[in-house]
């Protein structure tokens, strides 16, 4: 391990970049999320031109998301089954290649959605075996740092990733955009080679290789027998599906607010680039225990602003104002998804080392999931009614939804998160 044990002095971003190993892990997770939201966007805007439909365009956002709903604690088990390096340099190559063939010109839409879900299968294994080594590279404040620099660099490059698509895909066409992507992932698989060192499975020390079913119902298991554990996953799911409801529906709702492709990519990087400074408020100023208390504020702050967006869409209809307002309130909403970093801390805690892979795959499956079927639900929903009334119905939804999750963490705050260290993945 690399790192400080906890307490002390909170360290340093500079302190957590001289960790080598961190520095790849790092870099080209911001890389590939760039290039994620630059083909996401392009993507779902192509979809929504052939189409005009609702739906069809989210269901072409959410699609990124669906192999986490049927499959991501199974795919995730791959992180303690191979060495975690080789699973994360493999997982780019293979995607380096699939998403260049999205780019081939006249590409029929149901190629090109069933090339975006197969890309999709690689982020299970990639995300688990890349927060897994995280924890065997950093540990106690530095981990804590480095999970936070994590988050909120991953909210800044959403926020370039559907800026610069807005204005990529008008100026370049959905072709070129993709082969950016393609290009990020190579840039990615060449960088972890070259950065990471080399260390055997987690398996490999068992004497008896386990059934990848009997990993992923352990995974489960751990999730729901561990109070604390259940209470962060009943907050964080959620959580999480109400205040992003607006992405799935964000190509007709900025239709309906008069935007065009670049006031599309604005209205998508306004709760990312929210969370970019919230995160690093959190990550350098707060520390973990003061963010930890902020938590249920931080909570109704993220969802309150989702709420007024979509009243505010609905009652003044197109024009600039309402536009703007609308952008400026999910910011805001940005700012209060905050709370995702002390959560994560917590969970990470409360994971032993051993079970990283697993804890993570069910967390972050049920993240993904409840993402894509959010969008999903927001698409099918905007058919009948105005976008804007979805956005507001899901704000006002959320607020009482997170409830059960809020008083579950308030009751399991003394308990199970304070007695282990950090060693675990991250789950934002």
């Amino acid at each position: 391990m690399t790192g400080e044990a906890g307490g002390g002095e909170r360290p340093s971003f500079r302190a957590v970049f001289a960790v080598p190993e961190f520095r790849p892990l790092f870099g080209t997770y911001t890389l590939s999320t760039i290039g994620d939201e630059l083909a996401r966007v392009a993507l779902t805007v192509l979809v929504y031109q052939r189409t005009d439909s609702p739906l069809l365009a989210a269901v072409t956002f959410g699609l990124s998301f669906l192999p986490w709903v049927v499959g991501g604690p199974v795919l995730a088990t791959i992180a303690d089954r191979f060495p975690r390096h080789r699973v994360l340099i493999v997982s780019d190559v293979v995607r380096a290649v699939l998403v260049a063939l999205m780019a081939l010109p006249g590409l029929p839409l149901w190629a090109l959605l069933a090339l975006l879900l197969t890309v999709s299968l690689c982020a299970p294994p990639f995300e688990s075996a890349r927060s897994a080594l995280m924890a065997d590279v950093l540990d106690g404040e530095r981990y804590a740092v480095a999970s936070s620099l994590t988050n909120t660099s991953s909210q800044l490059a959403q926020v370039i990733g559907f800026v610069g698509a807005g204005a990529l895909v008008g100026l370049l066409g959905p072709s070129a955009v993709l082969l950016l992507d393609a290009a990020t992932f190579a840039v990615s698989a060449v960088w972890l080679s070259a950065g990471l060192q080399r260390r055997p499975a987690p398996a490999a020390s068992s004497d008896e290789p386990a059934s990848v079913w009997r990993e992923t119902a352990e995974g489960l298991r751990l999730i729901r027998g561990i109070p604390r554990l259940t209470a962060i996953i009943a907050l964080l799911w959620p959580g999480v599906l109400f205040t992003n409801v607006a992405e799935g529906i964000a190509a007709p709702l900025t239709d309906d607010l008069g935007g065009a492709a670049l006031q599309l990519g604005v209205l998508l990087a306004a709760n990312p680039l929210g969370q970019t400074v919230g995160g690093l408020v959190v990550a350098r100023f707060l520390g973990t225990e003061r963010a930890g208390r902020m938590v249920p504020g931080l909570v109704v702050a993220s969802l309150v602003p989702v709420l007024l967006a979509g009243l505010v869409a609905l009652v003044a209809g197109p024009g600039r104002a309402a536009f703007v307002t609308v952008v400026v309130l999910l910011f805001v909403g940005g700012l209060g998804c905050s709370w995702l970093i002390p959560l994560n801390v917590a969970f990470v805690q409360a994971v032993p080392a051993a079970f990283r892979g697993r804890a993570f795959g069910v967390a972050v499956s049920g993240l993904y999931g409840v993402q894509g079927l959010g969008a999903l639900g927001a698409g099918l929903a905007a058919e009948r009614v105005p976008p804007a009334a979805v956005v507001a119905v899901a704000g006002g939804l959320g607020l009482v939804a997170v409830l059960p999750g809020l008083l579950g963490l308030v009751r399991t705050r003394p308990g199970v998160a304070g007695r282990h260290r950090a060693a675990g993945p991250s789950v934002s």
